[in-house]
């Protein structure tokens, strides 16, 4: 969980996507490359279990670490590479927290103005679909499983994006995305799954009036993905 500075913690048990991390409530279909938004509230956890924690120091690079995680080099990782979410907003006066670590690997970030939120999760994904050996078919996976969908639908709708590499500013991350839209409010949903090690990532950046793209931008300088060996 969130408390205090503490951030690294041992995982124990498998997270199931579906149940805990339910952000999407309801099946949603596709129109052309854009998606309706997700609920204004994420259905309950009913079976909270441990996963990693977001960390606010980076790892040292080097030992069994490739010098980037394209999907490709995501096949480079160890099986037990550690993979976690480093929290670049936690001492941003530009945002504020709106939900802390939940218990399940979740929490949510809202900009200063009430306009957007950005949604974290890390953990283990168990229980989607995935492609052994293919991280971009396995992330299209993650999207699908979190939309009631199929990756049928989600991957011609999908792009592929980029979060940050032990450092903000870094790149280096490849992951895909998609686009909702409904009236002022749009959202973006990226995910990354790394098949090596049966962990996955994802940020959902939602906004009422805002820009979006302009905030998914901002919270990907901001913060980045963080591997141990």
């Amino acid at each position: 969980m969130l408390t205090g500075m503490t951030r690294t913690a041992e995982v124990t048990s498998t997270f199931r996507l579906l149940a805990g991390a339910a952000v999407i409530a309801v099946a949603l279909p596709l129109s052309g490359c854009l998606l309706p938004p997700p609920p204004a509230d994420p259905a309950p956890v009913e079976e909270p279990a441990d996963s990693p924690e977001p960390s606010d120091e980076p790892a040292e690079a080097g030992g069994d670490l490739p010098d980037g995680l394209s999907f490709d080099q995501g096949q480079e990782l160890t099986e037990t590479a550690y993979i976690e979410w480093g929290d670049g907003l936690m001492t941003d006066d530009g945002w504020t927290v709106v939900a802390p670590d939940n218990g399940d690997g979740g929490w949510t970030y809202g900009t200063a103005d009430g306009a957007c939120t950005a949604r974290f999760w890390q953990g283990y994904i168990a229980d989607v679909p995935v492609t052994a050996g293919d991280d971009s078919a396995s992330s299209d996976a993650m999207l699908a499983a979190l939309l009631q969908s199929d990756a049928a639908t989600i991957t011609p709708a999908a792009t592929t994006g980029e979060f940050n590499y032990q450092i903000s500013g870094s790149g280096g991350v490849e992951n895909r995305q998609v686009l909702g839209v409904e009236g002022e409010r749009s959202w973006i949903m990226s995910a990354r799954a790394f098949t090596r090690t049966g962990v996955g990532v994802y940020l959902i950046v939602d906004c009422t009036g805002g820009d979006a793209n302009a905030v998914l931008a901002e919270v990907i300088d901001k913060n980045a993905i963080v591997v141990s060996p």
